[in-house]
């Protein structure tokens, strides 16, 4: 009997560890420096003026990214100006999902109109340092103090069939939270889309 509840101490602590992997909201995030769909390499320093960032993690092939690009393009075109713009990042390994390959992503990215950078992430380096796990997946970063603070983790909304239905905007509301100077409420909601391949 000792040794079954040492055994499950031991796969819940792990369960644990591998559930808390990335960031949580309030912590310190990384720069990147990342392949634009221009060619040119893109990190957040590459915007002195911006306030923070709307981070998502999406996809050519996911159907809730494309869900999304809409919603997404329009959540540039609102807060870009106000110092929060999207920078938009694929974390999928194309030898896995052809549909997510570099050349793909600008074929996308020219079709769809993105406004924002749409980086690739070669190596698939950025994505398990933030935690994403799904496309999309949003991480809203607030520059404080020359620093990155995580402020926002989770989804664009609560209905990825219909931006229209959708009564929660959670980016939206958070990215307005910080201009007005507040706290997002909520700050964590649970990411919906394609698991990371």
């Amino acid at each position: 009997m000792k040794k079954l509840t040492l055994l499950t101490t031991v796969i819940l602590l792990a369960g644990l560890t591998f559930a808390q992997t990335g960031y949580k909201v309030g912590d310190k995030a990384s720069d990147f420096e990342l392949k634009n769909v221009d060619g040119k390499m893109v990190s957040m320093a590459d915007y002195p003026d911006a306030k923070g960032f709307i981070l998502i993690f999406t996809c050519n092939h996911c159907p809730y990214s494309k869900a999304y690009e809409d919603r997404i393009i329009e959540l540039d075109n609102t807060f870009k100006s106000k110092g929060y713009p999207v920078i938009a990042i694929n974390p999928n390994d194309p030898a896995i999902q052809p549909e997510d390959s570099f050349e793909e992503m600008k074929i996308r990215a020219k079709e769809k109109g993105f406004t924002f950078p749409y980086l690739f992430d070669d190596g698939q380096k950025v994505f398990p340092v933030y935690g994403a796990s799904r496309t999309p997946h949003v991480f809203i970063v607030n520059k404080e103090h020359g620093e990155y603070i995580i402020r926002y983790i989770g989804a664009i909304d609560n209905n990825h069939t219909d931006a229209e239905a959708a009564d929660k905007r959670y980016v939206q509301d958070a990215v307005n939270a910080l201009i007005e100077g507040g706290v997002p409420n909520p700050e964590f909601t649970k990411a919906i889309g394609c698991s990371i391949k």
